[in-house]
This record gives structure tokens, C-alpha cells and sequence, in this order.
């Protein structure tokens, strides 16, 4: 299999941005070719069933009502900065440049062959604004949600990766953009970059990366930038999506989902290498994500942070640059923040 920093080093210079919607567009059949690590087999899924690894052990449950969870009021647009909100696991809620945006939005209380969410949504449905724009970063269940997307308005803005746009417009969505990594679009003033992802996509058993998968750098009008990374493993795709996009100022980036190790790493990067992936990005602060919400995997429920705390500290970084907030909490970034 070719190297992964050969697949994702050759980041083009920064592209115009593509009209939002279009045409349909022209994919080839996979995208499996875009893969940086063998998937797992199913002699190793069986395996991992088998020794009950893949879910919590079972005495710490007793975590879970320590889970942080303050939900608090959407705070109001202001121009100059991006106000984000955590709904959980890698559904946020960002306000900028006069946009309303959702990242992979999950409202949903269970999704498919995963057991009920076990702390609630931070924001319910009704309470929040008209939303203009919603990007996703791959078609995985828990971050593609089709019970949530029902809940839009059908001309409303998706943003999805090559090869996703047939699945939304089946949905009756009218306005759907696809980009390929490396690709952005704009609206309102607000640019939005598909960047590479160390991850994989499939919903059935026969569509296996038939679409891609990658996160997304948003800038607002005065510069500001997050990134988003949606769900990857470590990779070199980090070092390359900062060269690309120099002083990102917020890194929204998982932490969760992660053991065990031999199954799991391909796909999802630990605490610790969040902490590696936030070096690599040169970004100036980092919020967690993807984790507190679904148990997907076998680390107990309050690790991710116990463990991000200790690598940033072990890395020397400042404690200010990381935002650890609970599910339903918000905070705003602006050019002066820390």
C-alpha cells in the first residue's frame, strides 16, 4: 500500500473556491485508493467481539454521570469571531460571518448497531437558529445521521465530501457542494476547505468508499480559522493541512473511540496523538471532541480527558490553549483570544 504522506503531501496552491452547488459531479467508482492503512478485517472485528473489548468495562460505567454536561445559551453572532458550541460527540455549532453552521450533526438518541447516547444532546433541536450551512466530514453513522438531516429544510446547504451528493439529493436536498481534498467553497464571505482525513467510509456492505472522507477548514470574513477534523487517524495528513493553512486558531479534534490500539488505530487517533496532531497543525488552541456522547469502544468514559489533560501538560503547553468544554457549553473566538 502506498505511503500515506504520498497520497496527501502534494497539497495544490490554494484553489478559487468552487461555486456552492453545481452540476452533479463526475467520481470514479472508489475512492479506496485514498486509503493510508489497511481496514480491519473481519477476522480482526470477530476477534475483538470475542474478548467483549469493544464496549467499557462494565464497573466504569460509573463514570458516566460524571460526564461534563452544562448546557448554557447560544451565544449571540458578533461580527469578527466564530461562537461554537458543543452539542457532543462531533456535532458543533459554530456562528460566523453571519452563518449558522452544524458540523456532522447527531440529534439523534441511538444510532445504528451502537448503544443509546449516554449523555443528552447540549442543544435540543428547537432551540436552535435557522441554519444555513451544514458540512460533514464522511458517511459513518454516527456522523452522518439521516434522522437528524430529515429535520432541515430541504434547500438547505450541505457540504459533503466527492461522491456523497447522490445520497443527499435521494433525501430531496437541493443545494449539495462536493469537494475532493484540497477543494473549498464560499458563501456569505465564509470559506470552506476540504482537507484529508487518515480514515475510511462505508454504510452498507456494499458501498466501501465509494465517497470520500476529510475535515474542514473554515476562515470567516477577518481571517479567523478552525478546523474541524471530523474523525481520522494520526497520519501526516496533520503536518500537510498546516502548511496549507498557516495559523489555524482553533483545532476541533477527537480524542475518543480509541481502544483498543490494534483495532482502532488506523481510524482513531488517542489523546495523546490529538496532542501530536495539534503540534503538526501549528494551530493556537484545541477543543476535544468525539468522545462523552456514544460508547464506541472499550476505554472508559472519563479517559479521553484524564489523558489529553496529562499529554498536554506532559508537552509543556499552555493550559489556557485548551478548551475543554462540556456538552451543551459555548465559547467565542476572536482575534484576541488566548
Amino acid at each position: 500500500m502506498t505511503d500515506q504522506s504520498e497520497r496527501t503531501q502534494a497539497a495544490p496552491p490554494k484553489a478559487d473556491p468552487r461555486p456552492p452547488g453545481g452540476a452533479p459531479r463526475a467520481w470514479p467508482k472508489t475512492f479506496a485508493d485514498r486509503l493510508t492503512d489497511p481496514r480491519p478485517n473481519l477476522r480482526t472485528l470477530l476477534h475483538a467481539l470475542r474478548e467483549c473489548i469493544i464496549r467499557p468495562p462494565a464497573h466504569t460505567l460509573r463514570q458516566i454521570p460524571l460526564l461534563p454536561v452544562h448546557p448554557g445559551p447560544l451565544p449571540a453572532p458578533r461580527p469578527g469571531t466564530i461562537a461554537l458550541t458543543w452539542a457532543g460527540h462531533a456535532s458543533w455549532i459554530l456562528r460566523l460571518g453571519g452563518l449558522t453552521v452544524l458540523t456532522d450533526p447527531v440529534w439523534s438518541r441511538r444510532i445504528p448497531a451502537t448503544p443509546a447516547r449516554i449523555t443528552p444532546v447540549g442543544v435540543p433541536w428547537q432551540d436552535l437558529p435557522p441554519i444555513d450551512a451544514v458540512v460533514i466530514s464522511h458517511n459513518h453513522y454516527d456522523h452522518l445521521d439521516a434522522p437528524t438531516l430529515r429535520r432541515l429544510p430541504r434547500d438547505t446547504t450541505l457540504l459533503v465530501p466527492a461522491g456523497l451528493a447522490p445520497w443527499c439529493r435521494r433525501r430531496g436536498f437541493t443545494r449539495v457542494t462536493e469537494l475532493d481534498w484540497w477543494e473549498a467553497t464560499e458563501i456569505s464571505g465564509v470559506r470552506f476547505d476540504f482537507v484529508p482525513a487518515h480514515h475510511w467510509s462505508r454504510r452498507s456492505l456494499t458501498d466501501t468508499c465509494r465517497s470520500l472522507w476529510g475535515g474542514w477548514v473554515l476562515t470567516e470574513p477577518g481571517g479567523l480559522k478552525l478546523y474541524f477534523a471530523g474523525d481520522t487517524g494520526y497520519g501526516e495528513c496533520f503536518t500537510q493541512i498546516g502548511r496549507a493553512h498557516p495559523g489555524i486558531d482553533l483545532a476541533l479534534l477527537p480524542i475518543g473511540a480509541y481502544a483498543p490500539r490494534r483495532l482502532l488505530r488506523s481510524v482513531h487517533i488517542d489523546p495523546e496523538e490529538a496532542v501530536r496532531a495539534f503540534l503538526d497543525l501549528g494551530a493556537a488552541a484545541m477543543a476535544p471532541m468525539h468522545w462523552a456522547t456514544f460508547l464506541l469502544s472499550g476505554e472508559p468514559p472519563l479517559e479521553p480527558l484524564t489523558r489529553l489533560r496529562a499529554a498536554w501538560a506532559a508537552a509543556g503547553l499552555p493550559r489556557e490553549a485548551l478548551w475543554t468544554l462540556p456538552i451543551g457549553a459555548s465559547r467565542r473566538l476572536s482575534p484576541s483570544t488566548p
